[in-house]
């Protein structure tokens, strides 16, 4: 084989492995953030993370038992807030305790409520070092039975981005030690 045929091999060869990749996705291209909770965005405000948290025992958590919700709203405009007028299910009534605004460029870290029998401390303790972030605690109390694997409707209203509809999926909450 003279040097003229092994160039052309090897730049056929070459362009040939160049190709392999072409219209490939990328594994990390598609990769969703590591959390537990599910997310939407509607125009600057973003619910990040939103999940049902409770420890579930049985087959289901029972209709009647009050369970936590917990997310944090993102405000990515720098000069206009929004609040949190209500939350709606299917699956229970909702109550939020705290603050319900959402700063211009800050977040609502809905967290769950600390009482005598839950580790959880309060947000504005747990995380000092945020900054313009307001802080509340939900619960909902179940009027129909829920179970993990399974993900339930939610609509979060606010006052200027309107309703946001999420599909909330339920998160194993803190199991408690004696």
């Amino acid at each position: 084989m003279n040097r003229f045929n092994r160039v052309v091999t090897a730049l056929a060869v070459a362009a040939a492995l160049a190709g392999c990749g072409t219209g490939q996705i990328s594994q990390s291209a598609d990769q969703a953030s590591a959390v537990n909770g599910a997310s939407a965005t509607v125009g600057e405000l973003a619910l990040r993370d939103v999940r049902i948290q409770a420890v579930q025992a049985g087959d289901a958590l029972e209709a009647g038992q009050t369970v936590d919700l917990v997310f944090v709203a993102s405000n990515r405009s720098t000069d206009t807030g929004d609040e949190l007028t209500g939350i709606n299910s299917s699956v229970g009534k909702v109550s939020v305790i705290g603050a319900k605004s959402v700063p211009a460029g800050g977040v609502l870290i809905v967290s769950a409520p600390a009482g005598p029998d839950q580790p959880t401390a309060p947000a504005s303790k747990a995380l000092p070092e945020v900054t313009n972030a307001s802080t509340a605690a939900a619960a909902v109390t179940l009027d129909k039975a829920i179970s993990n694997g399974l993900t339930y409707d939610f609509t979060f209203d606010f006052k200027k981005a309107g309703p946001i509809r999420v599909a909330v999926p339920i998160s194993a909450g803190t199991l408690l030690h004696p």
